[in-house]
């Protein structure tokens, strides 16, 4: 379904996928703001709908809404036909689509673990192949992928989320240095603990990571999609918000391995343990 503003014939598209809350949502706010029409993707059909309403008529933009389980390995393809028969191109692709599983790896059931790994890094990286063809024909186009602070060392209680994470991070850099002269940029954001609903999907509130008056301040959904995006206007390659964060993302270089994951792991923890 497309909500249609005044006048959109012209504006650039961005397209966001896991866009009915948390980061996704804000990101589709700040494209919104500055004029880009929005394709929004999540499985939440009657969230997309309300919000592709509600930014249509306030930023006078056109909003197509695609409800699509993108952890099915079919769904980037059908996504991308979806888009060519409708004859609508993508100039900024961002892939916010992502969730976490908590607890002992070998207590957790494989068929999570393995969506998680097909929606956090393989339809990214599917998408991100489909899309960036194109960017790369008409040489301009946007590309954000949404990582962590978890890329930067091992999750011990979230291993899988957190290796997930690194290969997003560690892709994105690659890539942006091979599309330099394209006029394709690729921007990786890398967020901490932040409000976003995250944690409730990944069942762990009660971690210590999370826990209110911790050592750390939860950054806001807003502030992180802000950086993030005005990081992608600018086509700078890694973002991550927040000097605690920045400062965490880059202690481990010089922390050893073992102790870094040490830390990882207490911070990880369920409160009384």
């Amino acid at each position: 379904m497309t909500t249609p503003g005044m006048n959109t014939q012209s504006k650039q598209t961005a397209l966001i996928t896991g866009a009915s809350g948390g980061i996704g949502l804000e990101l589709t706010k700040e494209f919104a703001r500055d004029g880009y029409n929005l394709v929004l993707v999540a499985r939440s059909k009657e969230k997309l709908e309300a919000i592709a309403a509600d930014l249509s008529k306030q930023y006078n933009i056109s909003a197509t809404v695609v409800a699509k389980d993108l952890s099915k390995a079919s769904a980037p393809d059908e996504l991308y036909n979806e888009l060519k028969t409708q004859g609508i191109g993508i100039d900024a692709l961002v892939n916010n689509a992502g969730f976490a599983t908590y607890g002992k790896f070998v207590e957790i059931p494989l068929e999570q673990e393995l969506q998680e790994m097909q929606l956090n890094m393989v339809t990214l990286t599917h998408l991100t192949k489909l899309f960036s063809k194109d960017m790369v024909e008409r040489r301009n186009g946007k590309i954000l992928n949404v990582a962590s602070t978890a890329a930067f060392q091992p999750g011990p209680l979230m291993a899988v989320y957190y290796a997930t994470k690194a290969y997003v991070l560690s892709f994105s850099e690659a890539l942006a240095n091979e599309l330099e002269g394209t006029g394709v940029t690729v921007t990786v954001l890398c967020p901490g603990p932040t409000e976003s609903g995250f944690q409730e999907r990944a069942a762990m509130q009660d971690s210590k990571l999370v826990q209110k008056g911790g050592m750390m301040r939860m950054m806001t959904s807003p502030e992180v999609a802000k950086q993030g995006y005005e990081a992608t206007k600018r086509g700078q390659v890694l973002v991550i918000p927040g000097f605690t964060n920045q400062v965490g993302a880059f202690l481990p270089r010089f922390t050893p391995r073992k102790l870094t994951t040490r830390i990882a792991r207490s911070m990880q923890e369920r409160t009384g343990h």
